[in-house]
């Protein structure tokens, strides 16, 4: 932490978004040098003929204004437009051994990087290489594989539909459906629970179901922080006396104030907008029982002569009601309110609320994905959804607030380690060659692989592979015994310094610049949250003009490593219409007519068959799936353990970290913090400030203990505790997670308060 900035702790008691949020967003632009520069781009940001926000995946609204940006996609904006660059001079200055004792903020605040690096192991330096000698290097390690399931292929959201799509190809091409991606990490109970329910595995609402909405659940989401832009929709909803039911371990500010940084009337009379009329404080992983208490009440309810179940819609599109009505019938109030730590009369009354509504929409975030249980909760929020015919109607449904931008557009386009067979036969006919029909591995699989040393090539198109993933000190060791690793991306990160013998740091062409080519200027497409796909072109120039843009990078990959393929690779990488047209084949029924299509403005969205109440699912129903009991994790039989939710900061987007500071949070200049309850506090004789230690409650012979942190007095439920992600990320076991989708059960780790041997940031507490 920075010596001339104290470490501090003073509650934030001001509306969230406002003048702090306008405040914060020249403060950024300014920090970066890019005051003029960046304010031109975010006028064309997120709007007609200009480029998609690089943050978060919520959607464009239907009615546009002049400024379509929040707070944290101005700071997304400035830290890729900024004026710091990260040279050939840098490198030289500092061994990849000194850049790892640097924290991630500081690597972050470095700059862009200007030029293709190869790590030299002699010097222990990045040092330049030519584009074509890269290439020719990953070609080599590739073609040395003993099997092309050695290599692992990552991919973040914020690679375009197009770039995705060919990298699909080109991996299957190559021999392997070994596609880890970031969600993995986040939202894949969606993609894996949804489908056995509602036969997709997206979210079925549109921006104008908001407007319709009788009632809105927010369950498991910092929208504030992590989309901003929905708070929009949140304000609007409330101002017509929605009923907003926000459910979660901790009060979030955004959620219960908030001042419209466009409503020129509140901002002048510093006014605001209260959002929830109603906080539930759940224990973490009490979400199951809160469900389940809301289906008893509604099932009581039916049995007491009430209208209270939409039996038309149950009996005609619908198979399971018997089931889950035993099930949920025979969980007692005292199991419920106890599992949930919520009492019976406000899960009664939320529940009420729920039955009153005509149109429901019920969002959620990783609060509930990330558990052991992930993808079957999800089903238990669709069964909440199905008891009362809230799909295929306006203002309802449900609504997964997908994280970063086209993080679902890559899935959409082919980026799937379990691809249908049917998929794989279209790319087959497509392409003219064979693609391999086993599956491949996700990012749990991956790390496995390195760390048996099947794994010796990882290529990661985006993203900080290493900084997101669980378990760091044996991620860290797995990844340094890889032959070759290479980072494609346009800022420094710790994934470019755990690398594997050989390294590539290839810099490319970012969201907000330009992309020419011999063929002219192209554009991208990138799918919201919502499955609405437009067009982003970027409106500044390159950072300089040895970066090069993403497609370009794969197509090149692909012939380096294919020299005999028949893919016309060279075509690609200049014209970007041919690769929607093979995007249109292979996917006809949502992407047919594709290039004439998105020439819409808005764009064109996707089929959500849900919507039209059909059910892509094997009996042609939406069905009621029952998960027993009340637990979404293993119990862990000691009074001492706490639950720990790994948190994103307001000044964070996934691993990038913009300050050291949380605003909304009353955090400033440190995030070694652990927010708890005073009761738990109490009963482990801390005081606000008190250093300590935690170790995670595991029984595979790995110790996992972090050490140093700072317990803040925070209103969380009892038993819960949460702490900064990624710094906290060594106390996840890479064996805790959910079965059916592999993600991360990051919300709820089981660990308990030990001893700090650690000197920590000296805090300050205020108020």
């Amino acid at each position: 932490m920075s010596k001339e900035k104290p470490s501090e702790f003073k509650p934030y008691h001001h509306p969230a978004g406002g003048w702090g949020a306008a405040g914060a967003t020249a403060k950024v632009l300014m920090e970066q040098s890019v005051l003029v520069k960046g304010s031109r781009g975010l006028l064309a940001m997120n709007q007609p003929g200009g480029f998609k926000c690089p943050s978060c995946a919520f959607p464009d609204p239907d009615h546009r204004k002049t400024l379509e940006f929040c707070e944290n996609g101005a700071k997304a904006l400035a830290h890729e437009a900024t004026k710091a660059r990260v040279t050939r001079e840098f490198f030289a200055k500092y061994t990849v051994t000194e850049l790892m004792e640097k924290s991630d903020y500081w690597l972050e605040m470095q700059g862009r990087l200007t030029e293709p690096m190869r790590y030299d192991a002699a010097t222990d330096k990045y040092v330049p290489v030519a584009w074509d000698d890269a290439f020719a290097m990953i070609g080599r390690h590739l073609q040395a594989l003993d099997s092309p399931h050695q290599a692992e292929f990552y991919t973040s959201g914020r690679t375009a539909n197009e770039t995705a799509f060919l990298y699909s190809i080109f991996v299957r091409e190559f021999g392997t459906n070994n596609f880890p991606d970031c969600s993995n990490m986040c939202h894949e109970p969606t993609s894996r629970g949804l489908p056995a329910s509602i036969g997709i595995g997206k979210g079925t609402i549109v921006m104008s179901d908001f407007d319709h909405a009788e009632a809105i659940f927010v369950i498991g989401q910092n929208t504030g922080t992590n989309s901003p832009r929905m708070m929009t929709n949140l304000v609007e909803a409330r101002k017509r006396g929605v009923p907003i039911v926000l459910i979660n371990p901790m009060p979030e500010r955004a959620l219960i104030r908030f001042t419209e940084p466009q409503d020129v009337l509140q901002m002048a009379t510093f006014g605001s907008t209260p959002i929830s009329s109603e906080f539930v404080h759940v224990r973490i992983g009490g979400d199951l029982a809160i469900f389940k208490g809301m289906m008893r009440a509604l099932f009581e309810a039916e049995e007491q002569g009430e209208r209270v179940l939409d039996m038309a819609f149950i009996q005609q599109h619908t198979a399971g009601l018997d089931a889950l009505r035993d099930d949920v019938m025979g969980c007692s109030w005292a199991d419920i309110t106890r599992i949930s730590g919520v009492s019976e009369e406000q899960i009664r009354r939320i529940a009420g609320i729920y039955k009153q509504s005509r149109a429901t929409i019920i969002c959620y975030g990783m609060g509930l994905t990330q558990h052991q249980e992930g993808s079957r909760l999800l089903q238990q929020v669709a069964n909440l959804l199905l008891l009362r015919g809230n799909f295929g109607k306006p203002g309802a449904g449900i609504a997964p607030i997908r994280g970063h931008s086209n993080v679902q557009g890559d899935r959409t386009v082919g980026i799937d380690e379990k691809p249908t067979q049917r998929y794989l036969d279209r790319v087959r006919d497509a392409f003219g060659f064979e693609p391999p029909r086993a599956h491949g591995h996700h990012v749990l699989e991956a790390l496995e692989a390195m760390e048996a040393g099947t794994a010796k090539v990882f290529i990661g198109m985006g993203g900080n592979f290493i900084r997101a993933v669980p378990d760091t000190d044996r991620s860290y060791e797995a990844m340094r015994k890889l032959n070759l690793t290479v980072g494609i991306a346009t800022k420094l990160n710790r994934g470019h310094l755990v690398h594997g013998r050989d390294a590539l740091v290839l810099p490319v062409v970012a969201r907000s610049e330009i992309i020419r080519t011999e063929a002219g200027e192209q554009f991208v497409t990138i799918e919201d949250a919502m499955a609405n796909v437009t067009a982003s072109r970027g409106v500044f120039e390159p950072v300089t003009e040895h970066v090069r843009p993403e497609t370009e990078i794969v197509c090149r990959m692909a012939m380096a490593t294919l020299p005999h393929s028949k893919t016309p690779w060279a075509r690609y990488m200049v014209d970007y219409t041919p690769i929607r047209d093979k995007i249109a084949e292979v996917y006809p029924e949502i992407y047919s007519d594709f290039s004439e299509k998105i020439k819409n403005p808005k764009g064109i969205h996707l089929d959500i068959p849900p919507r039209r109440l059909v059910w892509q699912t094997p009996n042609g129903k939406a069905n009621f799936l029952v998960l027993p009991g009340l637990e979404v994790n293993v119990p862990v039989e000691d009074s001492a353990m706490l639950r720990l939710a790994t948190i994103r900061s307001h000044d964070q987007y996934n691993t990038t970290i913009y300050s050291n500071s949380d605003r909304y949070r009353g955090v400033y200049n440190n995030r070694l913090v652990i927010f708890m309850n005073k009761e738990d506090m109490k009963d482990r004789g801390l005081e606000n400030g008190a250093v300590i230690g935690l170790e995670t409650y595991s029984d595979d012979g790995f110790r996992r203990y972090v050490d140093g942190l700072t317990v803040i007095d925070y209103p969380m439920s009892r038993g819960a505790i949460a702490g900064y992600y990624p710094e906290l990320n060594p106390l996840l076991p890479l064996d805790y997670f959910d079965e059916i989708s592999g993600t991360p059960a990051a919300k709820s780790i089981p660990v308990k308060v030990v001893e700090s041997f650690a000197s920590a940031v000296p805090i300050r507490i205020a108020g």
